[in-house]
């Protein structure tokens, strides 16, 4: 059978057009019933990766997440609760409540999850990750609903249903994944792994608004006025990228999606039901279409720093407060402010740097950006 992937205009976040583009969503593909038992305890998994209000599209936005739940509420499900674990893990609560989702959980009655806590679970079944550290939360559910954001990303291209779950995981594990699945194709194997381990039910894409450019964190909103919905993530993540006029097969998560197994993304192979695709496409959407020859290159340490791509930060945006220095993964970080005063912005050794962008990810003042140099402007990114 193909996957069913339900696309629905909304071209507003207004909370009766989004309640009735969710509830017309969840109907193409089945109803709820057909996916998850009412008796079900169900986590609500938004993204929250950082304190960023809702309309800069850094976060799955309040209406959404509050259509959702009301939507499964209306159907008697009862056993609900919702979290995250965003970028920086010490105080999710806080960031649910600058993101606006702390609100609607509270509206409702829903307990935000234990993210802080968890423990390490093996995946004998993993195709390339065997081992995993999840939340507390994650598993004392019985189904999750991964309500995600349409977004750039600059290590994946994208992030979307794929890349949502890896808040499952707790507290610092989350950034130490970055370390030790270092470049694009090893992080997306993880990511589909850890999927295929956590088997999330049902997925929801705000695209309402999406991100172009410099995301996740720091890029530009965009309307993509769309509701995405599937039981298959890397077939919702495909429709994704047909929106955008992007190929699925540079997207890591997508193409080891379907080749571990979690789901499909050719054509053929999905049933897109709702709106004409076509009529919501924005093929000017800021997002990377090269060409990956980053790998071969990765190789060849000498030339590695004037080929690839790189963080930069604008100094005139850095208000020096170390979130970046902080969010860095690698051992003994790959920057570091050049004395205590801080009166500069932080440095970086390149020739330490992992380009997982996490630093990028992080800053709250959108002062860090993604360069690429000459030589690989004409070698590398054509």
């Amino acid at each position: 059978m193909k996957s069913k992937v339900a696309v629905v205009r909304c071209d507003s976040y207004d909370p009766d057009r989004v309640h009735e583009a969710v509830r017309e969503g969840i109907r193409l593909i089945g109803g709820l019933e057909s996916i998850i038992s009412r008796d079900s305890r169900i986590l609500f998994k938004p993204n929250l990766l950082n304190k960023a209000a809702p309309e800069r599209a850094v976060t799955t936005h309040p209406s959404v997440f509050d259509a959702v739940i009301g939507i499964f509420e209306e159907n008697g499900y009862t056993d609900l609760f919702y979290g995250d674990s965003p970028g920086n893990p010490t105080n999710p609560e806080k960031i649910a409540e600058t993101c606006g989702i702390k609100q609607i959980g509270d509206k409702h009655g829903l307990l935000f999850g234990e993210f802080g806590k968890g423990r390490t679970v093996d995946f004998p079944e993993g195709m390339f990750t065997k081992q995993f550290e999840i939340s507390q939360a994650a598993l004392s559910a019985d189904a999750i609903v991964n309500v995600c954001k349409m977004k750039t990303h600059q290590l994946e291209r994208i992030t979307g249903g794929v890349k949502n779950m890896l808040g499952c995981v707790y507290g610092l594990n989350k950034g130490m994944s970055h370390a030790k699945y270092p470049d694009a194709d090893s992080f997306g194997k993880m990511l589909v792994d850890l999927n295929r381990c956590l088997k999330p039910k049902l997925h929801i894409m705000d695209g309402i608004m999406a991100m172009e450019g410099n995301g996740p964190a720091s890029g530009t909103a965009v309307p993509m006025n769309a509701i995405i919905i599937s039981t298959d993530p890397v077939a919702m993540d495909s429709v994704f990228c047909r929106l955008v006029g992007l190929d699925p097969m540079l997207v890591p998560t997508i193409r080891y999606g379907e080749e571990y197994g979690l789901g499909r993304w050719r054509d053929e192979d999905i049933e897109i039901l709702g709106a004409d695709i076509q009529a919501l496409a924005n093929l000017d959407f800021d997002v990377s279409r090269d060409i990956a020859k980053e790998q071969k290159w990765k190789k060849l340490a000498g030339l590695r720093q004037i080929l690839l791509k790189k963080p930069v930060i604008i100094s005139d945006r850095c208000i020096k407060c170390g979130i970046c220095v902080d969010a860095c993964p690698v051992e003994g970080k790959a920057m570091h402010f050049a004395d205590e005063k801080r009166d500069k912005p932080p440095v970086y050794q390149y020739d330490k740097c992992i380009r997982c962008y996490c630093c990028q990810e992080m800053c709250p003042q959108k002062a860090i950006t993604v360069k690429t140099p000459i030589l690989g402007r004409m070698f590398i990114y054509r």
